[in-house]
């Protein structure tokens, strides 16, 4: 081994993707240790670096070109040994020039002095901090300022980070391209708007409240189903860059603050929205208006109330079926929904905004190939029915459906394109329904987990891989391999 060729053995350890083979393959011989160091470029370590600083150090002095680090100390317990602090860091830092990309998971003991210590990382591009309890925005000023080729910012869960310097800075003078803001809370959804400028590179944005207790369950206020956020622009900035937007478990009444944006990215292709109260139909309209090249949409909707005069109140989901229409006329590459509604009664279709037949006008407008209904209880076999005539649709997903029955399998067996079919809690459907999904045999992939009425013989040979699992409570998980033996 030690006459090979350098260049031979690098394409030798280029081969190798297994962390493992390549430890192993170092102990080979001093040809093979010092080549595959200079070839490591990511490592990841947790509680069991006992000695952390040091141990960190000879690592990078192992791995000279490291460009991905992660530090994950997720179950740590002080049994494990010492974490890295922030001494630590910067000795690390100061040994780690050719880094882009660091994550930090609970790391308990780096503060702001620590996350300072970054900036001798000038080529760092992405960072995320993970659970940071000590490290405030006084930290996160330093990153701005000294570590100018950050075009990624991930904070979850770091609490102590409250005032926006840090942010009006990347705005100004940064490169961010990607932003997600998770669970910190001091951070409100309005102050993400004094990013200014910065709204203009911004290709991918995630903001989430921490959440509470009561959450899911409808709020005291009433809120207008009438209000257009987007008449007037009260904000001066534009997102047109912007292609992956997620919110969750947001206020946006009375202030607007984030809800802005939804009119304002037209280059958006996945849009996820989870929970976020007082958004009405004006919004997806508005959305649907400048995104022609929306491809995938996730709603996750909960009961509000909502007036459109101070005689009448309702409550029910955010949107009706005018978000439908308006996103069938004009978002006509839209290829992935996701629909999740909480806290609707099976037995009350009226709490859902949506209705079969505003459903039926988006699957027959679009070309949909993945399709997720969680809780829709105004589909029925009439609405399967539609769903099968779907040129394009792959992989379906039904989650306590209740109104779909085995006469609704009889009509999606023959969806010209469907592989994929996953039921769960879908109690009417039972053996008979599997059985005319068998007779079909399209399916590439079935999983069945929680329906009654279906057993695990009435699954067998229905699709080439098939997933099983009969009770909620229960651990029982079979699977089927082709031709249906157990």
């Amino acid at each position: 081994m030690e006459d090979l060729p350098e260049a031979l053995v690098t394409e030798i350890i280029k081969k190798i993707n297994r962390t493992s083979d390549l430890n192993s393959l170092s102990l080979v011989s001093k040809q093979l240790y010092k080549t595959e160091g200079n070839q490591r470029v990511a490592i990841r370590v947790g509680s069991g670096l006992c000695t952390a600083t040091e141990a960190l150090t000879s690592l990078c002095v192992r791995f000279p070109n490291l460009r991905k680090v992660e530090i994950d100390y997720s179950g740590w317990i002080p049994g494990h040994g010492n974490q890295l602090d922030s001494k630590g860091l910067f000795e690390f830092s100061s040994h780690c020039s050719s880094l882009i990309d660091l994550t930090l998971s609970f790391c308990s003991y780096i503060d702001d002095s620590g996350l300072g210590c970054l900036a001798y990382c000038k080529t760092l591009v992405s960072l995320r901090l993970i659970s940071g309890p000590q490290i405030t925005s006084v930290g996160l000023f330093s990153v701005a300022v000294g570590c100018p080729s950050l075009s990624a910012l991930h904070l979850i869960d770091c609490e102590k980070i409250d005032s926006v310097e840090w942010l009006e800075y990347l705005g100004r003078n940064g490169s961010l391209e990607e932003l997600v803001v998770k669970n910190c809370e001091g951070i409100n959804h309005h102050d993400l708007l004094m990013f200014g400028s910065g709204w203009m590179k911004l290709q991918k944005f995630e903001f989430e409240k921490k959440r509470g207790r009561f959450d899911l369950l409808p709020c005291g206020d009433v809120f207008d189903s009438t209000y257009d956020a987007h008449m007037t622009d009260i904000y001066d900035f534009c997102c047109e860059s912007l292609k992956d937007l997620r919110l969750a478990r947001i206020k946006t009444w009375p202030e607007i603050g984030l809800r802005v944006l939804l009119g304002k990215c037209k280059a958006l292709e996945n849009l996820s929205l989870e929970y976020v109260l007082a958004l009405n139909d004006n919004d997806i309209v508005a959305l649907s208006r400048s995104c022609s090249n929306l491809k995938s949409i996730s709603l996750g909707l909960n009961l509000q109330r909502y007036s459109s005069d101070v005689s009448y109140c309702e409550t029910r989901t955010s949107f009706t079926d005018n978000s439908l229409y308006a996103l069938a006329l004009n978002c006509r590459m839209l290829q992935i929904v996701d629909l999740k509604f909480t806290g609707c009664a099976a037995d009350w279709p009226s709490e859902i905004g949506f209705t079969q037949k505003g459903f039926v006008v988006l699957i027959q407008s679009c070309p949909i190939r993945v399709l997720v209904l969680n809780t829709a209880n105004f589909l029925d076999d009439e609405g399967m029915k539609a769903l099968s005539s779907s040129p394009h649709l792959e992989t379906l997903e039904l989650i306590f459906c209740p109104a779909v029955t085995d006469a609704g399998m009889c009509f999606i067996a023959h969806t010209p394109c469907l592989s994929n079919l996953t039921l769960r809690l879908c109690h009417e459907v039972t053996d008979v329904g599997m059985a005319e999904l068998g007779r079909a045999g399209k399916l590439e992939s079935l999983v069945i987990e929680y329906c009654g009425e279906v057993s695990l013989k009435g699954v067998e040979g229905v699709a080439k891989s098939v997933h099983y699992s009969k009770n909620c409570s229960a651990a029982l998980s079979k699977k089927i391999g082709l031709g249906g033996g157990c």
